[in-house]
């Protein structure tokens, strides 16, 4: 089969496609075709070292944790899935960027009939995390969270949770992606110079012209200026983990957030129209560097989207 795989840290240019064996079906393990994998930016940070510390990579290493698709082979003790089964999951292997993968049974939930291919397989990474965030820092209706990186694929979904709690949201985006925003009930503040200070006017002219509560799906120096705004450590949640262990604040991600209960919910309210998967592109395999590519430089609304099987795709 065709596979992501790079064999050094690097720039995109280190990313290629190769022929590769699909890893041997254990007892409990599900073959998938893959009709559509997600790619995130923590895959990127990884790819260039940047998260050696915290997930080294081991050469050569695949690539992926998003998929969607087909039930192709079952191992002997696999119950629950029979070939042919529309699924979503995840991988822990770095491996669903790919035509096929294989995963444990328990790590796949059954797709919506009528959840489009590229929606169930943007869904996993970004609505675990935003999933998880956003249970970490418990708001509550008529509260005012604010969301950095609020139009990327965690923060797209973490706007529309957030509104599903009945919170208001101030979101921390570029100004091109204004319209999508208010259609969400948030309110823009737009990168640059004196972000805190506009961040506190606006929030001050919110009608509880209090922040409650901070995602920070960005990193750098959000999770200051939350504090600096008053939020309190227990109530900001970022990704960025040494700032998280430097100020006090959570720090919980997809690993908090993972599991068949609240993926399948995610799926159900993504089928069901009541949260968009904004999908910025779509992508064949063979063009990776320049999914990647998109996603570090494009700024893109919501996920990019890779599709190893494109000519079945609908």
């Amino acid at each position: 089969m065709k596979a992501v795989r790079f064999h050094r840290y690097g720039d995109i240019d280190v990313l290629g496609v190769e022929d590769v064996e699909a890893r041997r079906l254990g007892p409990r393990d599900v073959l998938v075709r893959v009709r559509a994998a997600g790619i995130n930016p923590g895959e990127a940070k990884i790819r260039t070292g940047a998260l050696h510390e915290r997930f080294p990579a081991v050469f050569p290493s695949g690539q992926g944790s998003d998929l969607a698709g087909t039930v192709t082979a079952t191992g002997s003790a696999v119950t629950g899935w029979a070939p042919g089964a529309p699924v979503l999951g995840w991988s822990w292997e770095r491996s669903s960027h790919a035509e096929y993968v294989v995963v444990p049974e328990d790590q796949l939930v059954r797709k919506p009939d009528t959840l489009p291919w590229a929606t169930a397989g943007a869904l996993y990474v970004a609505g675990s995390t935003a999933w998880a965030a956003i249970a970490g820092v418990d708001p509550r209706a008529g509260e005012t969270v604010v969301v950095s990186g609020a139009t990327g694929g965690v923060g797209s979904l973490a706007v529309q949770l957030l509104r599903l709690r009945r919170a208001h949201v101030v979101a921390i985006a570029s100004a091109r992606h204004r319209d999508w925003l208010e259609s969400q009930g948030a309110s823009l503040v737009g990168y640059g110079s004196g972000i805190t200070e506009r961040l506190r006017r606006t929030i001050e002219g919110d009608g509880s012209g209090t922040a409650h509560a901070f995602l920070d799906f960005h990193g750098g120096d959000y999770a200051r200026i939350a504090l600096t705004l008053g939020v309190l450590p227990r109530r900001v949640n970022t990704l960025d983990h040494r700032a998280a262990a430097a100020l006090g604040t959570r720090s919980r991600g997809s690993a908090e957030g993972t599991g068949q209960a609240v993926l399948t919910e995610l799926a159900e309210l993504a089928a069901t129209g009541r949260i968009e998967v904004p999908v910025s592109r779509t992508y064949p395999l063979s063009e990776v560097r320049a999914a990647f590519a998109h996603l570090e430089h494009g700024h893109p609304l919501g996920k990019v989207v890779l599709l190893p099987h494109p000519a079945c795709h609908e």
